[in-house]
């Protein structure tokens, strides 16, 4: 009877309690459950989420200009102990003085730029055509000149729908556009104070909310707010940084080569550099195609210029600045780009990476908690402890 009852605990230990497979999907069972649940009272989280919304963007935009500030008001106190506020105070003159050396300086080039590039990119875009159709006239790339000529036809027609539907959109929405101007200016007009206290006591959050831990807990608790923060700092701080020379780089490049266009251009290829792998090269299309329609010099100068800059950025820039801080393989950051931008669009592409890096930090946390102090995960031989067990048994009996 024992025996049975030995045996009958532990096949119940060995295949419900202890179990890894059965323990994952008990874990998945409840996750799906959860999410079962939250659809169902979605009408009650509504108001939250229409809240969360709203305080989102100067948050945001606070948050970004927190981490890019952050260090030197928290250097300047530890080495030279200069006041916060003073260190903050001094920040922000300097960013208005830069602001309005660059609406009076960058802005009107670019902006000429821009407005010229937006009026004659329909008729460079037809000659890059013309010329790409003439090229293929040769009687030796008659076989392939149907497939090309059938993706330029594609291509045109995704162009044309896109660029209606957003004008119906635009159209349609006109009456949401006072919303969305009064968005635009809460934003910017609430996210400088949001920053000033974040800057001023955002050094302070870490210890507050670690108090609302358990005491056994808050040293790990305050360990991972560490981790995430600095997750989430590293990837901001060094995405800017690297954009920022990339823009940097282009513009030298290209107004050494005299491409047209080139500053506007080079601001495009800094602002696509934060979409990682996709970005400069997304960039780098119509900065093909216009030097296509330049001239064959000026396609050569153009890759020699996209080369050196790709040489720099990748052997020296990007190492130097982001080296490994997310510990995230190519294949990973591809993959999670392109379902983040499936399901999330143009949010999930910027947001994906870092949101992805906060919960591998908390996930891995959590499971290295739950191997420590779980029995599922003991990978010690049964058979063995057994066997230990009974020879110091009959070592004890022999003894005595």
């Amino acid at each position: 009877m024992e025996n049975r009852k030995h045996f009958k605990n532990t096949f119940f230990d060995k295949w419900f309690l202890n179990n890894r497979f059965s323990v994952i999907l008990f874990n998945l069972l409840l996750f799906f459950l959860i999410i079962w649940v939250f659809n169902k009272i979605s009408f009650v989280l509504n108001p939250a989420w229409l809240f969360f919304s709203a305080i989102l963007p100067p948050l945001l935009l606070a948050g970004i200009q927190f981490y890019i500030m952050n260090p030197i008001v928290d250097w300047l106190e530890k080495r030279c102990k200069v006041p916060r506020v003073l260190t903050i105070a001094v920040l922000f003159v300097l960013v208005i003085v830069a602001l309005i050396w660059i609406i009076n300086t960058i802005i009107p080039i670019v902006q000429g730029q821009v407005n010229s590039l937006i009026k004659n990119w329909p008729h460079i875009w037809n000659d890059a055509v013309n010329t790409t159709q003439n090229a293929l006239s040769d009687p030796r790339l008659h076989g392939v000149r149907g497939n090309i000529d059938k993706w330029i036809n594609n291509t045109q027609k995704t162009l044309f729908r896109s660029g209606q539907d957003t004008i119906n959109a635009t159209i349609g929405n006109i009456s949401s556009a006072v919303s969305i101007i009064t968005m635009i200016m809460m934003t910017l007009l609430t996210a400088p104070f949001i920053l000033f206290f974040m800057l001023k006591d955002g050094h302070q959050l870490r210890p507050y909310l670690t108090k609302f831990a358990p005491q056994r807990w808050q040293e790990s608790f305050s360990q991972l707010l560490y981790d995430i923060n600095f997750a989430i700092a590293s990837y901001i701080r060094g995405q800017i940084t690297v954009a920022f020379w990339v823009g940097v780089m282009f513009a030298i490049g290209y107004s050494i080569v005299g491409l047209p266009y080139g500053y506007a251009l080079a601001i495009l290829a800094g602002v696509l550099n934060l979409i990682p792998y996709f970005g400069t090269f997304i960039a780098f299309i119509p900065v093909l195609v216009i030097a296509i329609m330049t001239s064959v010099p000026m396609l050569i100068k153009v890759l020699i210029v996209f080369a050196i800059e790709q040489t720099i950025e990748s052997r020296l820039i990007s190492p130097l600045i982001m080296g490994n801080k997310l510990e995230m393989h190519p294949i990973t950051t591809i993959l999670l780009l392109i379902g983040a931008s499936s399901v999330w669009g143009l949010w999930g592409v910027v947001f994906g990476i870092p949101i992805y890096a906060c919960l591998k930090i908390i996930i891995s946390r959590v499971y290295n908690y739950y191997r420590k102090v779980s029995d599922v995960f003991d990978d010690t031989d049964d058979t063995a402890t057994r066997d230990l067990i009974l020879n110091k048994d009959i070592s004890n009996k022999t003894n005595k």
